[in-house]
């Protein structure tokens, strides 16, 4: 395998961690640019490519064995990536929990890219407080951010949230649920773009409005992997200062989120080429240019 230099001081002249070649390397693995029973280079070749001595290649190695990403560490030739664990043991979590790990492994690819195609960026938000801390911490570095997002356009009916005795864009729910689609959306763009000035990276930002309300949630990371999850509309009442105000919403945040890898066989990679083949077809078709404002 040809080993390139990458720049290893993060901070002035500091070494990289055990921890951030770990990551650089776990970054590699979910992004397919290691693929499982492939072999990684050998620690010397490691230590030469991130400018560290080799104990500290050696302590990186472990965590990722530990991570269960490793097989065959404690063998005289270099480890090889391992295999992916069983479907039947990758158990669905609710978005608020799986969506954050997911982020923050694809953030450690050298070009990320998500895309995301849902109801409001509130499930986004918080899940990207985690590789946005591990970058200002210097822990982390990639060098461009590609984000593109589809949300429903501000002007038709919304399926849901919706009240339950009003439509249209007199509804004191499409009002709420476009406020906070603006300004979600524009909390995203603001905590992204911010990296440009502070870290030099290359941000791009762009959303797209949908002409229908989408009845699940999908994150593409790194056209490796796809997450899904479905929204589960129920009713509910909300105390206004007018009064109650009774709907039909949902709660994005709980829903549990179910990955598909492309490493995972070949099910699972037909599901995310597809995904990713649906999401830029609407992209680039019956979408349309989408302001917060």
């Amino acid at each position: 395998m040809v080993v390139t230099q990458e720049n290893v001081a993060v901070n002035g002249s500091r070494r990289l961690s055990p921890q951030e070649i770990a990551d650089t390397l776990r970054g590699r693995i979910r992004s397919g640019a290691l693929r499982p029973g492939e072999r990684l280079p050998t620690q010397a070749e490691l230590a030469e490519e991130f400018g560290v001595e080799r104990g500290a290649v050696r302590q990186a190695l472990r965590a990722l064995a530990q991570d269960g990403l490793l097989s065959g560490v404690s063998k005289g030739s270099p480890p090889r990536i391992a295999e992916p664990a069983s479907p039947a043991h990758d158990e669905p979590q609710p978005t608020m929990v799986g969506l954050a790990p997911r982020l923050t492994e694809a953030f450690s690819a050298a070009h990320v890219r998500v895309d995301a195609a849902c109801l409001t960026a509130q499930s986004l938000i918080p899940a990207l407080g985690e590789p946005l801390r591990l970058i200002h911490e210097g822990r982390i570095r990639p060098e461009r951010i590609d984000v593109r997002i589809l949300l429903p356009s501000r002007d038709i009916n919304l399926a849901f949230p919706v009240s339950v005795d009003a439509h249209g864009d007199d509804d004191a729910v499409h009002q709420r649920w476009l406020a906070m689609r603006n300004a979600q959306g524009q909390v995203l763009q603001y905590n992204l773009q911010a990296l440009r000035s502070t870290h030099d990276i290359d941000v791009h930002v762009t959303f797209r409005a949908l002409p229908f309300t989408p009845p699940a949630k999908l994150y593409l990371l790194n056209g490796a992997e796809a997450l899904f999850a479905y929204y589960m509309v129920a009713r509910r009442e909300e105390p206004t200062d007018s009064g109650t105000l009774e709907m039909y919403d949902t709660l994005g945040s709980e829903s549990l989120l179910f990955s598909f890898e492309k490493r995972a066989g070949r099910r699972d990679a037909a599901f995310v080429e597809q995904s990713q083949m649906w999401f830029d077809a609407l992209w680039e078709t019956i979408t349309t240019d989408l302001t917060l404002s």
